[in-house]
């Protein structure tokens, strides 16, 4: 047993776990993906146990700013300071409290009103704040000049207002507008510059995503991948594919949200990475490419794992190692039973999401000879 760092335990819903000592939390979850995989000798990666986060969502609520009441998602707890947000973010948060006092807050229930999130972002040499406004508010007027109020005095790099409808609850976007410097943020891996959209999708721990970086690339530099292709599915705004360009003759880095591609191919040319190639595609139509052998593949697929067009697809290309990357461990124990011509040769935790029940991994997959 541990004693929990936060005063909000058990009342928020951000973190279920404070409460168990975290070699214990480790060696749970180590336990739980050697069973989903069939696989014993998990290697554990891990970082600081708190105050690692650069991605918050905050919510305005009536006299709360935080996050969501464990098991009642229409109550905000009021939260000053997250514990596994990092020191940079939970500035940005103080600073947020102090300026917005009075505002008008949306009501999720009534489903009125204006001010709905903030949402923050803090990677190693940067920072962002998105302010969610309800678009059908008749208060955006007023809205907006109190952000740009905010805007003049704030820390944070970079504001913008992002407008969505009342009866959803995403916090992006198309329709947005940028009140203080852009709408890109900046993180470096390896060596490597990577800039993606303040609205975008991006690990919300560094420290561990540095970790499973270093990881991937060792693994694949075991192998003889001289003369090699390599194909990188669901490849973001390019992380894997170009930083593992160096040991391959090709990279072909396939993804299917438009934004993400634009900054793949923006991070393509900025890191002079020449022999990468960007496809906007679902990875379910990966039949349509046309992929050289010999052939390694990374794949990184959403929660719901691969879909079964793209495992038959790979099966049928028969890559040398197939490097999968999954932030669902029980989904990556369904998928590894569907390639039967293939070894596991490893099995690497990493533990991006302490105090909670979430991490991710990466299995090495080496096709029988």
């Amino acid at each position: 047993m541990a004693n929990p760092l936060c005063p909000y335990f058990g009342k928020c819903g951000g973190c279920s776990l404070q409460h168990i000592d975290y070699q214990v939390q480790l060696e749970n979850k180590k336990r739980l993906l050697a069973k989903a995989t069939n696989y014993g000798e998990v290697t554990v990666f891990s970082g600081p146990e708190y105050f690692y986060r650069n991605r918050m969502d905050i919510i305005f609520c009536s006299q709360a700013i935080g996050l969501r009441e464990k098991g009642n998602w229409k109550k905000i707890v009021d939260v000053d300071r997250c514990v596994i947000a990092d020191e940079k973010l939970n500035f940005l948060l103080k600073e947020v409290r102090a300026f917005f006092t009075s505002i008008d807050y949306f009501d999720v229930l009534k489903r009125s009103g204006t001010f709905r999130y903030a949402v923050i972002r803090t990677p190693q040499n940067d920072s962002s704040i998105s302010f969610v406004l309800n678009s059908e508010s008749s208060k955006i007027k007023e809205a907006i000049e109190k952000i740009v109020a905010f805007a003049k005095k704030t820390t944070a790099n970079n504001i913008i207002v992002t407008y969505v409808p009342p009866n959803t609850e995403v916090t992006v976007s198309k329709d947005f507008f940028v009140v203080k410097g852009g709408d890109t943020l900046q993180e470096s891996f390896l060596g490597k510059k990577f800039f993606y959209s303040v609205q975008g999708f991006f690990q919300n721990n560094t420290f561990v995503a540095g970790k499973m970086h270093e990881h991937c690339h060792s693994l694949l530099k075991k192998h003889n991948t001289n003369g090699a292709n390599l194909l990188d599915l669901y490849g973001g705004v390019g992380t894997f594919g170009i930083i593992n360009a160096e040991l391959f003759r090709k990279v072909v880095i396939i993804e299917n949200e438009e934004e993400c591609v634009k900054s793949l191919k923006k991070n393509i040319q900025h890191n002079n990475t020449r022999n990468v190639e960007a496809i906007l595609l679902d990875a379910m139509q990966l039949k349509k490419v046309e992929l050289p052998q010999p052939l390694f593949v990374i794949t990184d697929p959403p929660r719901s794992g691969m879909h079964q067009k793209t495992i038959e697809q790979l099966k049928k290309l028969k890559p040398e190692v197939i490097i999968y990357i999954s932030c669902n461990i029980q989904q990556l124990g369904k998928d590894l039973q569907k390639f039967k011509n293939y070894e596991i040769k490893s099995v690497a935790l990493f533990d991006l999401f302490p105090q909670t029940n979430h991490t991710e991994a990466i299995a090495e997959l080496v096709l029988k000879k």
